[in-house]
């Protein structure tokens, strides 16, 4: 069996390679490409106002590697500022970017999943009353823990750090896909984002070729499964976003 990892280039390669050093067949073939936010003054601006805000929550760990690259030079993280994260992938990004672990606020690691909603178990008991957050994102998104925190007072922002586009289809890229799918038995697809299964399903639509029955998936989280059910995917598995978790469900499929 084979893994097809279908996350941005950039993450993809490190977890085909952390797969296949636990004995998975993996390959690369991301579903979704990141690119630059269109406005680089107003990333700028919300690094001049990140002293002004009690926390700033990342979406994901694009977009924590999006806003930092956007750093002014000599400007540091502020200590009066906590940074969110929903799992630990944003956590990583965090860490490697400087921002002590004493300020990062995420989910308990027992939690059942890592999502927006396990966070706010972590905030639910402070007082967010006139409190100035900003929800460093791509182009849109869910809203619910801004809308959470406005509901408890909280004054939110948004700050756009890159934009997601559907991937380039070149040769090599449409060789892999059509393998894949005249051998969907011995394939899973490792999905970790809703919009990775629209733009696969948006190429197919545009080419006039079917999900073939028996297509397997694994998603990390319950959203995620049930966009790939819906998209035909079947059997789908579920799993933990974390490395571990992903091996060993893996592992569950195909001792």
């Amino acid at each position: 069996m084979r893994v097809i990892v279908t996350r941005p280039a950039a993450q993809a390669a490190p977890w085909v390679q952390s797969l296949e050093q636990h004995g998975i067949t993996a390959v690369a073939l991301p579903l979704m490409e990141i690119a630059p936010a269109l406005d680089a003054v107003a990333l700028g601006s919300a690094w001049q106002r990140l002293g002004e805000a009690r926390l700033v929550m990342f979406v994901s760990a694009n977009a924590v590697e999006h806003f930092f690259s956007g750093r002014p030079p000599g400007v540091a993280w502020p200590a009066g500022t906590r940074a969110a994260s929903p799992g630990p992938g944003t956590t990583r990004a965090l860490r490697d970017a400087g921002v002590p672990m004493l300020q990062i606020v995420e989910p308990a690691p027992d939690s059942p999943q890592f999502d927006s909603e396990a966070l706010w178990q972590r905030l639910r008991e402070q007082d967010w009353r006139g409190a100035s957050v900003q929800v460093v994102r791509g182009d849109g998104g869910r809203d619910w823990l801004a809308d959470t925190l406005r509901e408890h007072g909280a004054e939110v922002s948004f700050v756009s750090a890159y934009r997601r586009i559907p991937p380039q289809w070149d040769e090599a890229a449409q060789a892999l896909l059509a393998e894949s799918l005249a051998r969907p038995a011995d394939q899973l697809w490792f999905f970790s984002s809703s919009e990775s299964i629209d733009h696969l399903m948006a190429h197919l639509r545009a080419t006039a070729v079917a999900l073939p029955s028996g297509t397997r998936a694994l998603a990390t989280h319950p959203r995620i499964a049930g966009r790939a059910e819906a998209a035909g995917f079947a059997p789908v598995w579920q799993s933990l976003p974390t490395l571990v978790d992903v091996v060993a469900c893996i592992q569950s499929i195909a001792p």
